[in-house]
């Protein structure tokens, strides 16, 4: 029987499962994703998943709608550029993100579980 994962290994696994399927789902037939902030174009494995509200509130970290396409300066040397994720987003998305990321969610493991299976079956009916 295999080990039981602990919590912050399930959480990473999900987070990688997570972040690859949002950079191919918005990549196009070649590959090719376009920046939610600044609009370069690269190919899905040199972009990022960047998180409009960041990845440290649970109740939003694996919201679809959270993340997009990001290259690496938006997402990690600007910050992730939230003011013009914003704009991409639309007023009304953002405030319901923003209002979502202040509710406190306690994920269980069986529940990170069922995510990082759901998210593995989308990624392999995908590619």
């Amino acid at each position: 029987m295999p080990k039981k994962l602990s919590r912050s290994k399930l959480v990473k696994k999900l987070d990688t499962v997570f972040s690859k399927y949002i950079r191919i789902s918005s990549a196009n037939k070649n590959g090719y994703c376009t920046c939610v902030t600044c609009g370069v174009v690269k190919h899905w494995k040199e972009i990022q998943a960047g998180h409009f509200m960041s990845r440290k509130h649970y109740s939003t970290r694996w919201d679809e709608r959270n993340v997009s396409s990001q290259c690496l300066a938006c997402n990690m040397f600007r910050q992730g550029e939230q003011y013009k994720y914003s704009l991409f987003l639309g007023k009304d998305a953002a405030e319901v993100l923003y209002l979502k990321s202040k509710e406190t969610v306690k994920f269980t493991n069986y529940e990170l579980e069922e995510m990082i299976k759901d998210y593995s079956d989308r990624l392999n009916s995908i590619t």
